[in-house]
């Protein structure tokens, strides 16, 4: 199963929108969160049997599955579904922007915590709401919760808390206690939780380990909208398939209420990855986590080591990020471009200063854009 993840299919002349950013220009992309590897070979074997049908007409969501989801979250997480739950998206970003128009009146605001995935900061704007964000406080522990400052900023009108969990881009897996801290918050405000859960089944560290939020108590379900996708894990975000899960009856008519006319339905060739993800790749989701932590301790370790550039600990995802604010450049990402590597600017994500780099790629390709960066630091 390791060899899978030494070499990967050559994307430079594909309709790939990561590698055909730099066409033509020698440079490494490692920006958006997109592996290099190829999908399982169950989900590959599903999607040729599939297209050998012949006939693509609208998909239905059969019990197959959504029972591979609800297998697949009581086998992992210990976290019992029902089928009711699951509302079926074309894409978790899609489910970030319903969210914001389910919860709350046009003027409501949305509070979230920054850095985090742009979809974040535009999705509530893009739906008449007003964005409100604190600024996670970095330590020598990592990045954490910063609740004096959560509290500063909400207002009577904040609605709807956007949390990121697993955290893009800091890599923070948050722990039980951390999740009460944030339940404890929201109750306290009466505040629905969106909580954007598509980076689960990528944890590196091996005495982290992902928990639901919804998990977490009855009121913490009652007031949660959970959005999964197995586009990042088996690297299928191409088919448009990901789901909310929302246990509390009255949100979740509110939520489809919000798709309805203007959300289209889910591929069907979606359908078939995400239940061959699920069900069939547990061996080839070992052995992605295997080389996903190999590239980590490089990233750290090469990168750590330059002048002026500090490396937050990812303890989940494929995405390191890298602080270069001591080096002075004006444009980081133009400053890396030019020595060939294309990486994330950290001002999308609300923090200048800052690239993020995505270590989900063959081993050999990785210390490429290593050496590369590492001669770009050590021009200064």
């Amino acid at each position: 199963m390791q060899e899978l993840f030494q070499q990967a299919p050559d994307r430079r002349d594909s309709d790939s929108w990561k590698w055909q950013k730099y066409a033509g220009r020698d440079i490494l992309p490692m920006w958006v969160a997109d592996m290099d590897f190829a999908a399982p070979p169950a989900v590959q074997t599903a999607l040729a049997e599939r297209v050998a049908h012949g006939v693509y007409g609208y998909p239905d969501v059969l019990p197959g599955v959504a029972g591979a989801v609800s297998d697949w979250l009581a086998r992992e997480y210990g976290w019992h579904i029902e089928a009711d739950w699951l509302v079926w998206l074309p894409g978790l970003v899609c489910g970030l922007n319903v969210a914001c128009r389910a919860v709350g009146e046009p003027g409501d605001a949305v509070l979230t915590a920054t850095p985090v995935y742009p979809p974040f900061m535009s999705a509530p704007q893009l739906s008449g709401r007003e964005l409100q964000t604190a600024l996670l406080q970095e330590g020598a522990d990592g990045w954490r919760w910063d609740w004096a400052a959560m509290e500063a900023a909400l207002t009577p009108r904040t609605r709807l808390l956007m949390l990121c969990h697993p955290h893009n881009p800091v890599g923070r897996v948050w722990s039980a206690e951390e999740l009460a801290e944030v339940a404890d918050f929201a109750r306290r405000h009466e505040l629905t939780v969106c909580s954007d859960e598509i980076h689960c089944q990528l944890i590196l560290d091996a005495e982290r380990h992902h928990q639901p939020f919804a998990s977490l108590s009855d009121d913490a379900a009652q007031r949660s909208i959970t959005l999964m996708a197995p586009s990042k894990t088996y690297n299928v975000p191409g088919l448009g398939c990901a789901f909310a899960i929302i246990p509390n009856p009255a949100l979740r008519a509110r939520f489809s209420r919000a798709m309805r006319g203007i959300v289209p339905g889910v591929n069907v060739f979606g359908l078939v990855a995400a239940e061959a993800a699920y069900r069939d790749s547990p061996d080839w989701l070992q052995g992605l986590l295997t080389v996903l932590r190999a590239n980590r301790e490089r990233v750290e370790s090469v990168l750590g080591a330059l002048p002026g550039v500090r490396v937050t600990h990812s303890q989940g995802t494929y995405l390191a990020w890298i602080d270069v604010r001591a080096k002075g450049w004006a444009d980081p990402v133009a400053q890396f471009e030019a020595g060939g590597v294309g990486l994330s600017d950290g001002r999308d994500f609300g923090l200048s200063g800052f690239v993020r780099l995505n270590f989900g790629c063959p081993p050999a390709q990785l210390e490429e854009a290593l050496a590369r960066m590492a001669a770009v630091c050590q021009q200064d």
